[in-house]
């Protein structure tokens, strides 16, 4: 389960990132709540790095009203495309796998 959790995540995150850019506390929050999809707030950080180091993401330094700057995450056009990629593959994969959960339930 936990590849399968951390295969997803970034995906995610590229997801939430679609609707709007978020700095990394947020997306951890978010995540954390969706049924524990990531563990900690140590888990988004090295996830993030990864998605910049690949071009997905960019970051921009933001003022805060509520302490130091903030690192934004926003998508990027690779990561969009990365994304639509995954929904693709995910909605075959997901279909293949609920169609033979069923099956095998009814055996």
């Amino acid at each position: 389960m936990a590849q399968l959790r951390r295969g997803t995540a970034e995906h995610c995150v590229l997801a939430l990132l679609h609707q709007g850019e978020r700095y990394g506390f947020d997306l951890a929050r978010i995540l954390a709540g969706a049924d524990g999809l990531i563990a900690s707030e140590g888990t988004i950080y090295p996830l993030l790095a990864r998605l910049r180091r690949n071009g997905l993401v960019e970051t921009t330094w933001q003022e805060s009203t509520a302490g130091p700057p903030r690192r934004y995450y926003r998508i990027t056009e690779a990561g969009e495309r990365s994304l639509a990629s995954f929904i693709d593959y995910w909605k075959v994969f997901r279909d293949t796998v609920d169609h033979i959960l069923g099956e095998g339930s009814t055996a």
